[in-house]
């Protein structure tokens, strides 16, 4: 997202983030991740995940992928432990929250906005299976 920020404000849009958690949270990510602007990001924290429900994103659980195309990360072994080590502290589980916890079941998506109308919407399948940036650019025009 970093990299093509700047083509997408220059053709007139913005990038906003939204995930799951809390402030204290989001914070941490913005610290692990300083390539991303807080201005940018937002969580929500609500208990009911309405907002994730309204957007038409479902849970892990309920995921029935034809074909899933998960790809490789880059990540090295440093960022693999770095990764490893603060998955707790950043996964959407509600204090005192017994079982599995519904929020890190949740599964996001990718929209881009042009006033009110959806240009583009893309809902994960799965964990990890999100576009392509070039593809979404590509899709709109940019």
């Amino acid at each position: 997202v970093a990299d093509s920020r700047g083509r997408i404000e220059a053709a007139g849009g913005s990038v906003t983030l939204v995930s799951l958690g809390t402030a204290e949270q989001l914070r941490t990510f913005l610290e692990l991740n300083p390539e991303i602007p807080s201005d940018i990001a937002f969580v929500d924290d609500s208990d009911d995940f309405a907002l994730y429900d309204a957007c038409g994103f479902g849970k892990f659980t309920d995921a029935k992928p034809e074909k899933v195309d998960l790809k490789p990360t880059n990540f090295s072994f440093k960022d693999w432990l770095a990764y490893l080590g603060n998955a707790g502290k950043l996964a959407p589980i509600k204090k005192g929250q017994k079982g599995v916890p519904e929020g890190v079941l949740r599964l996001g998506g990718t929209f881009v906005l042009a006033g009110d109308d959806v240009e583009y919407a893309w809902a994960d399948a799965l964990p990890g299976a999100h576009p392509e940036i070039a593809d979404v650019l590509k899709a709109v025009g940019i």
